[in-house]
């Protein structure tokens, strides 16, 4: 068989990293490596993947029929392998948690710290999504666990979730911005005509999400909401965020929190997980989530 999961994953990181370069970088290669694979690839299946008469490769037809099939054996390898490693020892060899953007890092990074005092050899792999980039992470088969998923839950099951809590969002400006001049709710068409900040949702497989834009707005469109954050501390463009990011900010003057006519609602987070036998690294992990009271300064008292 000339086709191998190797090149699959190569593949799979050009598409979604978008160059050669950024592909290599992720997967810790040299580039040279990463052209020599595709052009052996497309040298063993006789066709051309990329188009290369432009300034950037792009996928052939044939590029992106191998790429979507070839998604399928990836995950099914993934499971694959994980089963075999879960039932030699219990532990996972690796465990993949992708965590939300709308949850601090710290909080997980002390329970890393805590779970690395088992001594049980698994390797911890952490990503960062945005919005339904956390679902899509864990319905795609690159992560075993995800935490704070927002509550647009796909279908098709395969997992299980339960609800981390819920989150408030405020709708911020500068305090010099024309919209705070206003004495009253604002309402859709007082916001439509001054420019959004918003995050770009992470999911490759999965239809992205927007949190309350407007049709016609004029939008900045930032890679995650940290840098959503600054950019409404920049003065760049109004929106929502959660409050517990920006609250130093309302009280030391820098952003102003502004009434609307239609408040979001509270937004509930949830944690996840595939279904079927758990590894150990896996139950290990949820069952200190549902222990420790994490991100208590986070979500909203109940």
């Amino acid at each position: 068989m000339k086709l191998t999961l190797d090149a699959l994953l190569v593949l799979d990181a050009i598409d979604h990293k978008g160059s050669f370069a950024a592909a290599a970088k992720e997967l810790y290669r040299v580039p040279s490596a990463i052209t020599y694979t595709i052009r052996k690839l497309e040298q063993d299946l006789d066709a051309p993947l990329f188009d290369r008469s432009g300034h950037k490769a792009e996928l052939t037809p044939a590029g992106d029929k191998l790429l979507e099939d070839g998604r399928s054996l990836l995950r099914a390898a993934s499971e694959l392998e994980a089963a075999v490693k879960r039932t030699a020892t219990g532990w996972e060899s690796e465990l993949r948690i992708a965590l939300s953007d709308i949850l601090p890092q710290c909080d997980l990074l002390c329970l890393v710290n805590e779970f690395y005092q088992e001594n049980c050899g698994t390797q911890i792999k952490i990503s960062r999504e945005v919005l339904q980039g956390a679902w899509d992470t864990l319905t795609s088969g690159r992560a075993d666990l995800t935490i704070g998923a927002p509550g647009m839950i796909p279908s098709g099951g395969g997992y299980h979730y339960e609800k981390m809590g819920s989150i408030r969002f405020l709708f911020v400006t500068t305090p010099d911005h024309p919209l705070t001049k206003l004495k009253k709710p604002l309402t859709e068409a007082d916001i439509l005509i001054h420019r959004a900040v918003a995050a770009a949702d992470s999911s490759r497989n999965l239809p992205v999400l927007t949190t309350a834009l407007l049709t016609g707005q004029q939008v900045l469109t930032v890679p995650d909401l940290e840098t959503k954050c600054q950019a409404h501390r920049d003065g760049l463009g109004v929106g929502y965020v959660p409050e517990y990011m920006v609250h130093e900010d309302i009280i030391s003057g820098n952003l102003t929190s502004l009434g609307v006519a239609s408040p979001l609602p509270l937004a509930e987070i949830y944690m996840a997980w595939p279904t079927g036998e758990k590894g150990k690294a896996l139950d290990w992990f949820i069952q200190r989530l549902r222990e420790h009271s994490l991100w208590r300064n986070v979500f909203e008292k109940q």
